[in-house]
């Protein structure tokens, strides 16, 4: 590329005063530029967005939930052997058990199911960050015989009830009588409260000891053990792993098993968003080709005089890519700018649009979380620009071949 034919290329890009097709031109190029600006700041917000949705959804899943379950078919007697085989996996770094039922829990008039999950208090917080997220009151004030319980925030809501509350716990499980069988009831008192920030579990999660799970819901052993790893994303691998080693009454799940719906249909949603707004991008790119096509329909005088100069049509062709590719490149770094900044700042954006306009953009009981998180990656920034810059490259192949192809003889015929 020689320095003339930068120099043509650049100056094609700007409008001459006073020209009014060349503004018109000029004008064109200038959308196109608008366009592929947008589209890329668009793709990197919503991609960003996206994997920050993922992450957060993540975090706050296994917040609550563990990456491996060890559940007993239909209970485990020893879970302290369970937990034993376990930990001598290098990758386990810490055990808890837990007893898992099904209860209808009433405060005054109102009643709400629920999943009560017995804990034991002194290990719960080695394998989950619950404990991270009381609102009021502790896990540790869920003590052996005490029948305590902490509910999710919503939950709590719902009930209307307090720290200090009592609640009744209806299980399925029924008790035979001779009056025939009834079902069992007991009185729970409210010992604190969570938000997590993830509806299912903030609406419909209780906690109670471990010890009063078991006489709640009768039964010698526990449901499981959860299990914590050092590395999350190792969780399918150390689970084939237990497998081989663990009774054969134990079912293991890891948290991307037991939560792969959530995963997945963030996945798609990620993928068809990226189709779609590089659709987009690749719209504002190929606006390019009519831009060039009517500028060189304007240039040909041009292009025969710079011909008969000496100019080659190898040299045509570069001054046309040059001035095609320029608008892809501005409008890309403009794109990447704006993008980049939205992205950084997309929490304090959006609640500010929210409290200005009145609207909430994600309703937690639908979206699970109601924040719009952003995890902004360098290689979603790099693909980005990179697809943005090979549009408009493209775009700009087929009116500078044309431009290449321009007889002097004939272009200057009636000039």
């Amino acid at each position: 590329m020689s320095p003339y034919e930068l120099a043509v290329g650049l100056r094609y890009t700007r409008a001459r005063k006073g020209s009014g097709r060349n503004a018109f031109i000029s004008f064109i190029a200038l959308m196109s530029m608008a366009g592929i600006a947008l589209g890329v700041a668009a793709l990197i917000v919503v991609l960003s967005v996206m994997n920050g949705f993922q992450q957060e959804l993540r975090n706050r899943i296994l917040s609550v939930a563990s990456h491996i379950e060890v559940r007993g078919v239909p209970a485990l007697a020893d879970w302290e052997a369970v937990a034993r085989v376990a930990r001598a996996n290098p990758r386990v770094t810490a055990a808890a058990p837990y007893v898992l039922g099904q209860a209808m829990l009433s405060a005054g008039e109102v009643n709400r199911g629920a999943i009560v999950r017995g804990i034991d208090p002194a290990r719960e917080d080695a394998v989950a960050d619950v404990g991270r997220h009381m609102k009021h009151g502790s896990l540790d004030a869920l003590r052996p015989g005490g029948f305590g319980i902490v509910l999710g925030a919503e939950l709590a809501r719902a009930l209307g009830v307090r720290p200090g509350d009592e609640v009744l716990a209806i299980t399925p499980q029924g008790t035979v009588t001779p009056a025939g069988t009834l079902p069992r009831v007991k009185t729970f008192k409210v010992v604190g409260v969570f938000e997590i920030g993830m509806y299912e579990f903030d609406n419909g999660l209780a906690l109670v000891d471990l010890d009063d799970a078991r006489k709640l819901y009768r039964v010698d052993g526990v449901s499981g053990v959860r299990l914590k790893l050092d590395e999350l994303f190792a969780a399918p691998a150390v689970a084939q792993e237990l497998a081989r080693s663990l009774p054969v009454n134990a079912e293991l799940r890891d948290w991307t098993r037991s939560h792969s719906n959530f995963f997945r249909a963030v996945q798609i949603e990620k993928r068809v968003m990226f189709i779609i707004l590089t659709l987009i991008v690749a719209v504002a790119a190929f606006n390019i080709v009519s831009a060039q096509v009517m500028l060189v329909t304007d240039k040909q005088a041009d292009i025969a005089i710079l011909r008969t100069l000496g100019a080659t049509p190898a040299s045509i062709l570069a001054i046309f890519v040059i001035q095609g590719a320029l608008i892809g490149v501005v409008g890309t770094a403009i794109g990447l700018a704006g993008g980049v900044a939205l992205a950084l700042n997309v929490e304090t954006v959006v609640p500010a649009i929210e409290r200005v306009f009145g609207v909430t953009f994600l309703d937690k009981s639908i979206y699970y979380i109601s924040d719009l998180p952003s995890d902004l990656q360098r290689a979603d920034v790099l693909t980005i620009a990179a697809i943005a810059l090979a549009l408009a490259l493209v775009a700009t192949l087929y009116p500078s071949w044309r431009a290449s192809r321009v007889n002097p003889a004939a272009a200057l015929r009636y000039e």
